[in-house]
């Protein structure tokens, strides 16, 4: 299902101190958000392509190397979008976090005050 770029979601994992210092930033600001629980809700290719655009960063940017998954799958720097999206998409695990898509554009939230950006942006530009 693509984004809705009216809503604003918060791909999270509870079990993420990351995830859940995100979940509370825009808690205490008031931000209304969809959560979804990225590891029981994978998100599919489709998504993931869409994702990357609203990023505007390569997959491999976005992607936990680090994970046992990651190298089991034969991934590496040079392994293309497709590639990774294929990865996530079977080890949801993989997917960096938490990330907070907004108003056409999204963030990884590491560290947590990168979201933020989403919202001074786009309310800087409303009062233009």
């Amino acid at each position: 299902m693509p984004f809705d770029s009216q809503a604003t979601v918060l791909l999270h994992n509870p079990r993420c101190s990351k995830s859940r210092a995100v979940k509370s930033l825009l808690d205490g600001a008031g931000i209304g958000y969809v959560e979804r629980h990225y590891l029981e809700d994978p998100l599919d290719a489709v998504e993931l392509a869409e994702l990357r655009v609203l990023l505007g960063r390569p997959a491999n940017e976005w992607v936990r190397t680090k994970e046992q998954a990651y190298a089991a799958l034969g991934l590496d720097a040079g392994s293309g979008d497709a590639a990774h999206f294929a990865a996530i998409a079977q080890e949801p695990g993989l997917l960096e976090r938490p990330i907070v898509v907004h108003g056409g554009n999204a963030r990884v939230g590491r560290p947590p005050e990168n979201v933020m950006q989403l919202f001074s942006r786009n309310n800087a530009s409303a009062g233009e």
